[in-house]
């Protein structure tokens, strides 16, 4: 994904019920088919003794980064950490390629971009499945388990740009699946923002009201072909945009705020979410629709409340309340049926609209490396890292300490301007180091982003190759990953024209 929804996503994520009136916020491919008796057979042969999709903890693994580690290791990380489910934004192929008979459930995305084709006609719909679907499933394929519609696009921010498109889409693709026989095992979801729904406390939830009637659609549908309603949940954003948010009220240790609901007490911001929704869909005549979870998760860098701490306490809490299987005072007894946590690895070429920590919420860094002590549940004691991870020569770019620096600050404007400098922001892991230490932190950043390029290190003389590790404290200096894809090679190229553009606007404004 670049997804523009990434920009939005949570930005305007409502809490439910919160303690102030204020709310926050991609075939060249193509498939030879020989007939549709013998699709009909592989799919018969292959997958019609599956089993039903068991409740688990899967990941989100999005691909937004500037340095990417190959597919193939981030599958072998995936199941060395027994993840057995994990959700795409789009059908990248060599994602989809790299999955292939791992025996990981899938599931992938359709772009909200994309919505208005797929709603126009079943030969898109029949195109689209052809390409990113049917070519996957056979024996030793990618088993793919869902398809998400779009992302979040019933989001406020949005303006309804794209909510007339998501009903027509659905129908489609419904028909497209059917046509190759696989409309029965595989489920199309929409994930939804959880500013879809609103109230003042959960029993009271609804939905907003310009979605009532589309709503009422889409869990219909939802509801005819077995398929969950997917929501994503982020309390860490509700403590972000609200100085009165209560901090504990955001975990799982208990809070000496909880929220009063008739009988029902709510400890957690989670909990009383995920109410606030079943009572909207219990609204609808759907009190008992399965609910998965599709992003959730703390960010550990980029803002004061994002950090290694609170992720880890958050996700530990998290998984532990999940797999208790204690449920919500709504469903007592009865936990979500998946949870994704956002996400698996960081993604340090996002959009910092909606903040700094936008790019820090990988349980693991962008190189497959644990950040911070974790049990998934999932059979291991921790989590296990990335192996064999090809890494770039041990040498940074540092500030030259023999030369004026007086005039770095468009020097570093550049290149924080392409590589990633959210850490050095107030509430980075980064922030404290001095002006000295930004500047070489800038400087890496752009070098390793241009694959240790001797020149990207010259900066007029102001930079200096070390191979001594200049990291501070917890303040890493990265050294890049190596990644042949095309892809990588193309962005690559990308941010050496882009800089030689703004280098030359700069020359001739001043």
């Amino acid at each position: 994904m670049i997804k523009e929804v990434v920009v939005l996503q949570k930005w305007s994520w409502a809490f439910t019920f919160t303690f102030t009136s204020d709310k926050m916020l991609q075939g060249r491919f193509r498939l030879r088919i020989l007939s549709a008796a013998l699709l009909s057979l592989l799919v018969i042969v292959g997958w019609s003794s599956a089993p039903v999709a068991e409740s688990a903890l899967g990941v989100n693994w999005g691909t937004v980064s500037f340095h990417k580690l190959k597919p193939s290791t981030v599958v072998d990380l995936l199941q060395d950490n027994k993840i057995s489910k994990v959700k795409l934004f789009d059908a990248d192929p060599d994602s989809l390629q790299a999955l292939m008979g791992s025996g990981i459930q899938v599931m992938i995305g359709v772009p909200n971009e994309m919505l208005a084709a797929l709603s126009s006609s079943t030969a898109a719909s029949d195109l689209w499945v052809r390409q990113n679907v049917s070519r996957y499933m056979r024996k030793n394929g990618v088993d793919i388990r869902y398809i998400a519609v779009g992302n979040e696009p019933f989001l406020s921010s949005y303006s309804g740009q794209f909510q007339s498109y998501v009903m027509p889409a659905l129908l489609n693709l419904q028909q497209s699946l059917a046509k190759v026989n696989l409309a029965s095992y595989m489920k199309l979801v929409v994930p939804c923002n959880a500013d879809a729904y609103e109230s003042s406390l959960p029993s009271q939830g609804a939905f907003r009201p310009e979605l009532t009637q589309i709503m009422t659609q889409l869990v219909s549908f939802l509801n005819s072909n077995g398929s969950p309603f997917v929501v994503n949940i982020y309390p860490f954003l509700s403590l972000y945009g609200s100085s009165d948010f209560p901090q504990d009220y955001a975990f799982f240790e208990g809070t000496s705020h909880p929220v009063t609901d008739g009988s029902n007490v709510y400890y957690n911001a989670f909990d009383g979410n995920f109410d606030t929704l079943v009572a909207a869909l219990s609204k609808l005549g759907y009190g008992q629709m399965p609910i998965a979870i599709g992003e959730i998760g703390w960010p550990t860098d980029g803002a004061i409340s994002g950090n290694l701490t609170a992720a880890r306490v958050f996700n530990q809490g998290l998984i532990n309340h999940v797999l208790s299987n204690k449920g919500t005072p709504l469903r007592p007894g009865v936990p979500p049926v998946d949870v994704y946590l956002f996400s698996l690895l960081d993604e340090g070429a996002k959009s910092t609209l909606p903040g700094n920590f936008e790019r820090h919420w990988g349980i693991f860094s962008f190189d497959g490396q644990a950040k911070y002590p974790l049990n998934l549940g999932l059979g291991g004691r921790g989590l296990k890292n990335a192996r064999k991870v090809e890494y770039l020569p041990s040498r940074w770019c540092v500030a030259n300490p023999s030369r004026d620096l007086s005039y770095v600050a468009n020097h570093m404007k550049l290149a924080c301007g392409v590589a990633d400098c959210t850490t050095l922001t107030y509430g980075g892991s980064c922030n404290g180091i001095g002006a000295k230490g930004n500047i070489s932190y800038a400087f890496n950043s752009y070098y390793q982003l241009q694959m240790q390029n001797e020149r990207s290190c010259d900066f007029d003389g102001l930079g200096m190759v070390t191979f001594l590790d200049p990291s501070i404290g917890d303040c890493r200096f990265l050294v890049g990953v190596t990644d042949t894809s095309s892809s990588s090679q193309v962005y690559r190229r990308w941010v050496v024209v882009w800089m030689l553009i703004a280098w030359r606007v700069w020359f001739f404004v001043m």
